[in-house]
């Protein structure tokens, strides 16, 4: 549905966008995940025609953004950082006008109708943009991109700048709309693609770091394998004794519950220390009463995908090819 080849963009010797190409396929939600200046939005840009490529070949439901221009804006819904409203104009009168300048043919009342449910604007359908509180500007925003029934909504930033309840019901309808669309959304915010996307793509510096689905993604880097330990014993003892083992890295007391304390452990890459951990523990009679290996979050990935490596805390992250 979407296809990005080798896709450039710069502006003199420097590149906000470097040699990117992935692809989306039917009603995938994918998230366009980096840090800010990660060319995220020049990526959009590119993608919705805004802006030209320097090199490289984007399609949009096998048109090429730049050859057959309006064919390949028709598939696309677009929702801009800022939602492109008119605050004189009512609901009723700006969808109207929306699919007027679209040169729509689908059924007029039907078709807004339905969209209206969908985005659940119901309720201000008849009242002056303007008025209206943000998070129903950025639903308003949302059904201005689905005028026209396209095949492709392309989302950047939808939720800045909302409410905790309002990022909640903008995330719902992204997930409803990932049932009939291909959805690309480009955000910051790690939370928005967990809680949204099927696959994510991490961009930064104007290249990609990872392209995973988004159970996944903890494959795009190699790091320390992590365990959390319920142990009884002496906490000073127990830390120094566990610091000691071959392979440990880090080993520090989080809480103290009664007479057993849980440690956080991290060991070299590869490395399963859980049965010299056992052995060392049952040789000084501390019993191990929980142990559970710990999986990376979305955080840790994304900062040792986008932090240079020879700082802060990904130093020692790998990245696979």
């Amino acid at each position: 549905m979407i296809k990005v080849e080798n896709l450039v963009k710069h502006y003199g010797d420097k590149y906000a966008v470097n040699n990117i190409s992935f692809t989306v396929g039917e009603k995938q939600i994918v998230g366009l995940l980096g840090p800010n200046g990660a060319g995220k939005s020049t990526t959009m840009n590119i993608l919705t025609g805004f802006l030209s490529a320097s090199s490289g070949k984007v399609e949009i439901d096998g048109h090429d953004i730049l050859d057959d221009t309006m064919a390949a804006k028709r598939s696309i819904g677009y929702l801009p950082e800022i939602p492109p409203v008119y605050p004189d104009m009512t609901v009723k009168e700006y969808l109207n006008f929306v699919y007027e300048l679209k040169g729509c043919t689908l059924n007029r009342r039907k078709h807004i109708e339905e969209i209206v449910n969908v985005t659940k604007i119901a309720d201000v359908y008849n009242r002056v943009i303007g008025n209206l509180s943000r998070g129903y500007k950025q639903r308003v925003g949302i059904a201005q991109a689905l005028i026209g029934n396209p095949k492709v909504i392309i989302l950047d930033e939808p939720t800045i700048g909302l409410d905790p309840k309002q990022i909640v019901e903008v995330r719902n309808l992204i997930r409803t709309l990932g049932h009939n669309h291909t959805v690309i959304l480009s955000t910051h915010i790690l939370s928005e693609v967990q809680a949204v996307c099927d696959r994510v793509v991490i961009i930064n510096k104007g290249r990609i770091m990872a392209d995973k689905p988004i159970d996944e993604i903890s494959d795009a880097v190699v790091t320390r394998c992590r365990l959390e330990a319920a142990i009884c014993g002496p906490v000073k003892e127990v830390l120094y004794a566990i610091r000691t083992l071959n392979g440990v890295t880090r080993c520090d007391s989080l809480k103290t519950d009664g007479d057993t304390t849980t440690y956080i452990i991290e060991s070299e890459a590869g490395l399963d220390i859980r049965k010299p951990l056992f052995n060392l523990l049952s040789s000084r009679g501390w019993p191990l009463v929980g142990l559970n290996t710990m999986g990376m979050s979305l955080e840790d990935i994304f900062i040792a995908l986008t932090v240079d490596p020879t700082k802060g805390k990904s130093a020692k992250a790998k990245f696979v090819k």
